[in-house]
């Protein structure tokens, strides 16, 4: 088991990483001074799997404890779903000597991290993601939040959690499509960040996908160290924390106008990089077979990487949405070759995506 630590002054928190590591709970709790009654938020397809031996760590640890199970899938992560969880935190009783802990993937750990920020005005809160998508990006740096019908994440809350804890043996039930999504986040951090991982991952491609546990251990810490890295200089995104949103300027449009469900979040990103692998090339800011790299390192993972065929205005019109637009200008991460990235203001974007969409043959 390896721990990292996202240094956030008093906000600081430990992050566990290992292999059969769930019996450990009430340990990595107790050093994280979480408090003894916890509620646990999970949906309905992790309940089966990972509810009983979460609750038998914590109860084993005497913690006292209370199972909230919430439907499962990104079409229920909004206000009405989160009502509800509120209202089962209300009859159970739960108050300011409770902590929450989010038992599944990327949705879930959003939700409920977004319950502890505003339910009595802020309750603990920690993270037992469940799928690699959350493992290496949602369950690390404090963004919570539900979707809107016009917008992805667009209500929620900077808020920490005090514990990740990340079991990659939970990956060995996890739906391959799911795996593959969640690869698409870890592709970005190389992509952007870090040449050399963004090579590793080439060579060891056949490795994560036969979840081999060292392979994942390691891709899971490299990627989680790249984001709290980033975290640490620029919590609440006002600058270079923007960078990790790579991808998902247009990935979030091609999940609004897809509906919430069609594509896998990390699908949705993995088209996303792709075509701002290609804005970058058209911008002078990398090369063609840099763009070709990272198409065919998601095609590895047997990711998306063609954009759904809407009209140009549609697209164009729900990244006008997205929150990092800025007086009206919308500014996109773009790559700089591999390894590097900026933050780019685009005037006209359609003047922009027009060519790529035509190249990628999802527009004329």
């Amino acid at each position: 088991m390896e721990k990292l630590q996202v240094g956030l002054g008093e906000r600081s928190y430990p992050i566990w990483i290992g292999e059969g590591i769930l019996d450990r709970l009430g340990e990595a709790l107790r050093e994280a001074g979480f408090p003894r009654r916890v509620a646990v938020v999970t949906n309905d397809t992790v309940e089966a799997l990972y509810a009983k031996p979460v609750l038998e760590a914590l109860r084993s640890a005497d913690y006292t404890t209370r199972l909230l199970v919430l439907p499962d899938g990104e079409e229920y992560k909004n206000l009405d779903t989160l009502n509800s969880l509120f209202d089962a935190l209300i009859e159970n009783g739960v108050d300011r000597g409770w902590g929450l802990i989010a038992l599944g993937g990327g949705v879930i750990g959003d939700m409920a991290g977004f319950a502890a920020a505003t339910y009595l005005r802020g309750i603990p809160f920690s993270q037992i993601p469940t799928t690699l998508l959350a493992q290496v990006d949602s369950s690390v740096g404090g963004k919570t939040g539900v979707n809107h019908r016009l917008g992805k994440n667009l209500i929620g809350a900077f808020y920490q959690p005090r514990l990740v804890l990340i079991d990659v043996e939970t990956l060995q039930t996890l739906p391959v499509r799911e795996f593959s999504a969640g690869m698409a986040e870890v592709i970005k951090y190389g992509a952007i960040r870090d040449r050399a991982f963004f090579s590793w991952l080439q060579a060891k491609a056949a490795d994560l996908q036969a979840l081999d546990a060292a392979s994942l251990i390691a891709a899971v810490r490299t990627s989680c160290q790249i984001k709290a890295d980033i975290v640490e200089i620029d919590e609440k995104e006002g600058s270079l924390r923007a960078i990790l949103n790579y991808g998902h300027t247009f990935g979030h449009a091609v999940e609004v106008l897809s509906g919430y469900g069609e594509y896998k979040h990390g699908e949705a990103v993995a088209i996303g990089m792709v075509v701002a692998s290609r804005v970058s090339v058209e911008l002078g800011l990398s090369r063609k077979e840099q763009a070709e790299q990272i198409r065919e390192l998601l095609m590895r993972f047997s990711l998306p990487v063609t954009p759904p065929k809407f009209p140009l205005d549609d697209f164009l019109r729900a990244m006008g949405r997205d929150k990092k637009v800025k007086e009206g200008v919308l500014r996109l991460i773009l790559n700089k070759g591999i390894g590097d990235c900026l933050i780019h203001p685009i005037d006209r974007p359609e003047d922009i995506f027009a060519p790529v969409l035509n190249q990628l043959g999802t527009q004329g």
